[in-house]
C-alpha cells in the first residue's frame, strides 16, 4: 500500500479516518446495479488496487446487486486491513424486476444491518448510512423513528457510526438529536449546487460530506466549461469535477465508482490536480442558474 492516501484523510473519530478520496463500490454489480458483473476478475482486481493507491473509504450496500457487490468486497479484501473503513447503507430493496423499492420500517432496517453484516465478514460495521429522500431529492419527513432504529443498534455494537444519505439539513439536525452523525451522503457535483449551505455546515461541524454521483451520475456531466479548464489543464473533464470537490471543502469526501481499474487510477490521480483560485471560480459558474 502506498504510505499516503489520495488527497489526504480525515479524522472524524479516535476509531474513524477516512481517505477524502474513497471508492464507491456500486458499479462492480451488473448493469442498472442488478445482477453479478461481466468481469467478476476484474471487479476484485478494482478493489484490491483501490486498497493498493492508498484508499481507505469504501462505500457500498447490500442492495447494490443485490447482495453481490458485499459478497465481491469479501472474496477481494478480506479478512480487511486495519486502516480500511466500509461504509455502508440500509434503506432500500430490490425487487425481482431490479426495481428500487423503499424499505425503512424499523424492523427491516435491523434486518439489512444483519445482512451486511453477515456478507461483508464483520462483527460491527464502521459507519452505516440511513438511505432517506427518494430519486428526486430529501423530503421533510421525520426519520426520527428509523434512525432510531439503527441507533439502538449502535448501542448494541453493531454499528460503530452513523450516518444519513440523501436528507435535508432539518433532518440532519434531527438525527444529531438521537445519536452523533458523522456522514452525510448527497447529490451533489459542479452542476447540482443546492447543498451549498449543507456542505459549509458539514465543514463546520467536522461532518463528512460524501457527493454521490460526484461525475454528474448516470448522465454524465456537461459543461463547455468544464472542458475548456479541463483542456487548459491537460487532465481529463472528470479529474478537474473531483479535484473542484476535494478543494470544495475540508471535509468532502468522494466516492467515484468505476468497473475499471485504468478508470480507477484515472480518478485517483485527480487527487494530485490542484486548481487556482481562478480555476475555481471559472468552474463555481457552471453551478449558476444560467450556466447549469
Amino acid at each position: 500500500m502506498t504510505s499516503t492516501s489520495p488527497g489526504g484523510t480525515l479524522t472524524l473519530a479516535d476509531d474513524l479516518t477516512l481517505s477524502r478520496m474513497g471508492y464507491g463500490a456500486m458499479q462492480l454489480a451488473g448493469p442498472g446495479v442488478f445482477g453479478p458483473p461481466k468481469d467478476r476478475g476484474e471487479a476484485v482486481a478494482v478493489l484490491r488496487e483501490a486498497v493498493d493507491l492508498g484508499i481507505t473509504h469504501i462505500d457500498t450496500s447490500d442492495f447494490y446487486g443485490p447482495f453481490i457487490v458485499n459478497e465481491i468486497i469479501k472474496e477481494a479484501l478480506y479478512p480487511y486491513p486495519a486502516d480500511l473503513h466500509i461504509v455502508t447503507k440500509v434503506g432500500a430493496r430490490r425487487g425481482e424486476d431490479g426495481s428500487w423499492q423503499m424499505s425503512r420500517s424499523p424492523e427491516d432496517l435491523k434486518a439489512q444491518v444483519h445482512e451486511n453484516l453477515q456478507r461483508l465478514g464483520l462483527d460491527a460495521l464502521d459507519v452505516v448510512n440511513l438511505r432517506f429522500g427518494s430519486p428526486e431529492g430529501p423530503s421533510e419527513e421525520s426519520l426520527a423513528e428509523e434512525f432510531g432504529a439503527l441507533a439502538e443498534l449502535q448501542q448494541q455494537g453493531l454499528i460503530r457510526h452513523l450516518g444519513v444519505s440523501t436528507v435535508s439539513d432539518g433532518q440532519l439536525t434531527e438525527a444529531q438529536s438521537i445519536a452523533p452523525v458523522v456522514t452525510v451522503q448527497n447529490l451533489y457535483n459542479l452542476a447540482v449546487r443546492h447543498d451549498d449551505a449543507l456542505v459549509e455546515r458539514c465543514a463546520a461541524e467536522n461532518i463528512a460530506y460524501a457527493a454521490y454521483f460526484p461525475l454528474g451520475g448516470f448522465s454524465p456531466l456537461q459543461s463547455q466549461t468544464l472542458d475548456q479548464v479541463a483542456a487548459r489543464l491537460g487532465s481529463s473533464a472528470q479529474q478537474v469535477a473531483l479535484a473542484w470537490l476535494l478543494q470544495r471543502s475540508a471535509t468532502t469526501v468522494l466516492i467515484p465508482g468505476t468497473s475499471s481499474v485504468a478508470h480507477l487510477r484515472e480518478n485517483v490521480a485527480a487527487a494530485d490536480l490542484k486548481l487556482s483560485a481562478e480555476v475555481v471560480a471559472e468552474l463555481d459558474s457552471i453551478g449558476q442558474p444560467d450556466q447549469a
